[in-house]
């Protein structure tokens, strides 16, 4: 398999500035300074999925596009997919969580793709994709643990660079990005080689964070807690996304379900964007005093799918 690269991540952002509008850099005044949030909760399937799907599957040869593609998420992978397939004519099939969020589910159906349940406890997505993309002759591609989904996520990286250079005085020098799998914070360490960088995860299902802080890939223990980011609920990290992040010397935090709940609604009260759990735990670690902060601080708003009935009762006070 071959590496994702810096080059890869220009190449990768060029082709994604043909789709699609750059996402919003908006500041935010928090009590220890401001901050710089890129939403990508306004990609167009509502978070920075899209740009790894498109790199990846834009990538194919008109035989692999002819053959589709197998995907497995528990939303957001599985709706950038879809949706990069739809735009290419192309049939996908995603593997989703039986107990994925509703709107997840319902919105890759409507974009196009088939859906295949399975139980998140006793089934491994990752084998059932694989047998079908084996039975199928279809490209299977992986959430994170894959080169050109790392560097189209890394545009999301590029893009910020250039807004804050325009809009802050210069490039970022830290960021906090929502880690899962951790493509999106390898695609950026490698779009952005002179930042700081630091994931951050919810509580008990900080893999990474440990992972970077031990040299070598730690998985989730067992019977992790319940967390309301079903889009970071990875089990174990791939070499390919540690290996990045660990080289640039990257570290990571941990945040409750509380801090991210109000994180949510701070990004709905101050910037008026609807942003998911998993999509808010960079934002809770700078609010919650977790991530000190620099001179040109981004954060990254990854994701906004998110059921209404659960975002109206965290607005209303509710942990997420």
């Amino acid at each position: 398999m071959r590496k994702p690269t810096a080059q890869g991540v220009i190449e990768a952002a060029a082709k994604v500035a043909q789709i699609v509008p750059v996402t919003p850099l908006l500041p935010l005044e928090t009590p220890a300074g401001t901050i710089w949030c890129k939403a990508e909760s306004l990609q167009p399937m509502g978070a920075f999925k899209l740009r790894g799907a498109w790199h990846r599957l834009s990538a194919l040869s008109a035989a692999e596009r002819g053959a589709g593609v197998v995907a497995f998420s528990s939303g957001n992978h599985a709706q950038g997919v879809a949706w990069a397939a739809s735009r290419l004519g192309m049939a996908a099939t995603i593997v989703m969580p039986a107990d994925a969020p509703r709107q997840k589910l319902e919105s890759t159906r409507a974009l196009g793709a088939e859906v295949l349940l399975y139980d998140r406890v006793t089934e491994s997505r990752e084998a059932i994709a694989g047998a079908l993309a084996a039975e199928r002759g279809s490209v299977l591609v992986p959430s994170f643990d894959d080169p050109w989904v790392i560097e189209g996520q890394g545009s999301a990286g590029t893009e910020a660079a250039a807004q804050m250079a325009a809009l802050a005085g210069g490039a970022p020098d830290r960021i906090i990005i929502p880690c899962g799998g951790g493509g999106l914070a390898a695609g950026i360490a490698l779009a952005c080689p002179d930042a700081e960088i630091i994931v951050a995860e919810p509580e008990g299902w900080d893999d990474m964070t440990r992972s970077l802080e031990a040299g070598a890939i730690v998985p989730v223990g067992p019977n992790p807690p319940r967390t309301a980011c079903d889009a970071l609920q990875t089990l174990r990290v791939s070499p390919l996304t540690f290996d990045i992040l660990n080289a640039r010397g990257a570290t990571g935090v941990a945040v409750s379900e509380d801090e991210i709940a109000e994180a949510m609604r701070v990004a709905f009260s101050q910037m008026r964007l609807v942003i998911e759990p998993g999509g808010a735990v960079a934002l809770a670690a700078v609010l919650a005093g977790r991530v000190a902060l620099t001179e040109r601080t981004l954060v990254i708003l990854s994701g906004g799918n998110v059921d209404p009935a659960d975002y109206v009762r965290i607005l209303e006070g509710g942990a997420g």
